[in-house]
């Protein structure tokens, strides 16, 4: 064989293994994509149910700050109605005072210890 015959040989090899290297690539190429296809469905996926637990997160959030305010302003309501009370037992106090010292009093009046 002549030494360019060999060249063209080995050339045509060369040329045979690129287009199976080209054929794997685009094999490779197709099944990567459809890799990247189905990782971005799983990526909106996962999108979607952090959107729907944050939604219920704040719903829930909102629900314990609306029982937190109910039970705040039962609180301040009941310490309004002890303050009340609490403030007419201190206004009834001198009267009480008066009214034992007057039966102490009635009491050495009769005779009675």
């Amino acid at each position: 064989m002549d030494p360019t015959d060999i060249t063209i040989e080995i050339l045509k090899g060369i040329r045979d293994e690129v287009k199976q290297t080209n054929t794997r690539l685009d094999s490779m190429r197709g099944e990567l994509s459809g890799r990247i296809d189905s990782l971005h469905d799983e990526v909106k996926q996962t999108n979607t149910r952090i959107d729907s637990m944050r939604d219920e997160l704040s719903h829930r959030i909102v629900a314990s700050e609306v029982r937190t305010a109910t039970a705040i302003a039962d609180l301040a309501y009941a310490t309004r109605e002890m303050t009340d009370v609490l403030r007419s037992q201190h206004d009834l106090r001198p009267r009480l005072d008066r009214c034992e010292h007057d039966i102490t009093a009635l009491k050495q009046h009769v005779g009675m210890r």
